[in-house]
């Protein structure tokens, strides 16, 4: 912007004159039309129009990042922009990234997915002592299918310590750990209006997943919660007036877990799913949906905004974060990512399932190592049973250690964790191979975090194509440079860019010939 002229009063119609005006999106913009041959141009001011040969067509009054979604958002949250940072798993969304989110008025979620309840709870203290009397911060509660003791052990953390805000992620369907969640410390306001104790975002992208948490929690789940004492009846009978989750983020392409659904179809779609539930259960409040996926330039957040998101929510980007919980190597990895080196890969928690996420495939054989542990699981009926060969080349390549070096550590594991899953192990010899299998998987993740150069090329990396796009938008800007990537300039540069393109939009549909380079916004730091 330093390079461009600063807007004056009189009509302007030239290239570089109209791209300061664009990107002057504080101010108000008149447009105009040249009286003698129709062209259209802008003014920062009405006065004397006639004088110089125009007449007026509109005025575009200012525009501020902080108006691009759902104005109850902010109010409901406490935050001046409608933008989360979101649950990086195994603490990569650390504590730290989360206070500097709450500090400059967003929002950001603890990535407590993969962590031991103790750390979760240490993880807990410290935003608790550092953003004290701040409640624009919240923690991650994952859908834990093969650990539901877990889950619950999470969701009981949250809710003693009176967490302000939990984003529920990977669910499949409704938990009591989630609907406790969100249905405790419901009470009335005194105008017959439910207000929240707990604001639960809900993260889908399946529309079947959306329209339980946009519906009231199912009174047979309430039932159960009540008969254990783990809510009042007063509370469950709110809750059957209130959407289990008053936030819904829909979950596009993105990495981690994905369906690798376009957002611009998926959203929609659930939009008018949110419309149909409302007018159904005749909220008194309407559910805000957000967005997530494919956020990593001002293009996708203004798009993404355009479709009619109350809030964006990133997550690959941060990873690259100076404030993420991953090594300086992991970082570098990522930051020479384009849009396409990324590839789906078995997942750790829902191995046995087939579930799959989006991983890094760039400098990295996490993805095809995964694959084959997968490949070789649905193969084969035990590690017994697994041919000396692909044994031994499944020890040399991928594992650089024995199967039985590897399921000693992994029954150590489990011993801590929960010895019900090595019961199992000795029933069910496939689920022992799974078990096995799934070391790799886990400690792939760790190894990236660490930074162990040893285990380089096993580093796995949850990477959408967002992160790709960033790294083209941020090239030869001070967001290209590691220690320029703050969590906090990250997030407002994609937001004033989103404005900036947003303006422009607007503008050309006035009918302005707006340059190209008006549907550009360069990286800068902003305070």
């Amino acid at each position: 912007m330093s390079a461009l002229a600063r807007p004056g009063q009189a009509p302007v119609f030239g290239e570089r004159e109209l791209l300061a005006h664009i990107q002057q999106i504080r101010q108000p913009v008149h447009l105009v039309s040249r009286i003698r041959d129709g062209a259209i141009g802008v003014a920062s001011s009405t006065e004397d129009l006639l004088s110089a040969g125009c007449r007026p067509l509109g005025t575009l009054p200012p525009l501020y990042p902080e108006w691009l979604g759902d104005r109850s958002f902010g109010t409901a949250h406490n935050v001046r922009f409608p933008y989360v940072a979101g649950e990086m798993a195994n603490g990569i969304a650390t504590t730290r990234l989360v206070i500097e989110m709450a500090r400059a008025q967003m929002l950001g979620f603890f990535g407590a997915a993969g962590l031991e309840p103790g750390q979760v709870e240490r993880a807990v203290d410290e935003l608790s002592a550092g953003l004290r009397g701040t409640p624009n911060w919240g923690v991650n509660l994952i859908h834990s299918p093969a650990e539901p003791e877990l889950e619950e052990r999470v969701a009981e953390l949250l809710v003693r310590r009176g967490v302000p805000r939990i984003s529920a992620s990977a669910y499949m369907t409704l938990t009591p750990a989630v609907v406790r969640c969100s249905a405790t410390g419901l009470r009335e306001d005194g105008q017959g209006g439910v207000t929240r104790r707990t604001h639960l975002f809900a993260k889908v992208s399946h529309p079947d997943v959306a329209a339980l948490f946009m519906s009231p929690a199912p009174e047979e789940l309430l039932t159960v919660l009540v008969g254990r004492g783990q809510l009042t009846e007063a509370e469950a009978r709110l809750a059957a007036r209130v959407p289990v989750a008053a936030d819904v983020t829909v979950e596009a392409d993105s990495g981690g877990h994905t369906d690798n659904r376009p957002l611009v179809v998926i959203l929609p779609v659930m939009l008018a799913l949110r419309d149909q539930l409302c007018r159904r259960f005749g909220y008194a409040a309407p559910i805000r949906v957000g967005a997530a996926g494919g956020l990593g330039t001002p293009g996708g957040v203004a798009a993404a905004f355009a479709l009619g998101a109350a809030y964006v929510m990133t997550g690959s980007v941060n990873q690259m974060a100076v404030e993420a919980g991953v090594s300086e190597q992991a970082k570098a990895m990522l930051a020479e990512a384009g849009p396409a080196d990324v590839m789906m890969a078995p997942s750790a928690d829902m191995f046995e399932l087939g579930v799959r996420l989006q991983v890094l495939r760039r400098s990295t054989m996490f993805g095809p190592r995964a694959a084959r542990l997968y490949q070789i699981y649905r193969e084969h009926p035990s590690l017994e049973s697994i041919p000396e060969p692909v044994r031994e080349k499944l020890e040399r390549t991928v594992l650089h250690a024995s199967l039985e070096e590897v399921w000693q550590e992994t029954r150590r594991f489990w011993e801590q964790r929960d010895p019900a899953e090595l019961d199992r192990a000795e029933r069910d010899a496939k689920h022992r191979m799974a078990l096995a299998f799934r070391w790799y998987l886990g400690r792939s993740s760790r190894w990236a975090i660490d930074g162990d150069t040893g285990r380089r090329t096993d580093y796995q990396l949850w990477c959408g194509p967002a992160a790709g796009a960033f790294n083209q938008w941020a090239a030869g800007t001070f967001l290209a440079e590691p220690a320029g990537r703050t969590v906090v300039q990250i997030a407002r540069n994609l937001m004033e860019g989103a404005a900036v393109l947003t303006r422009a939009h607007q503008l050309r549909t006035y009918g302005l010939t707006v340059p190209q380079a008006g549907f550009a916004y360069q990286p800068r730091r902003l305070t």
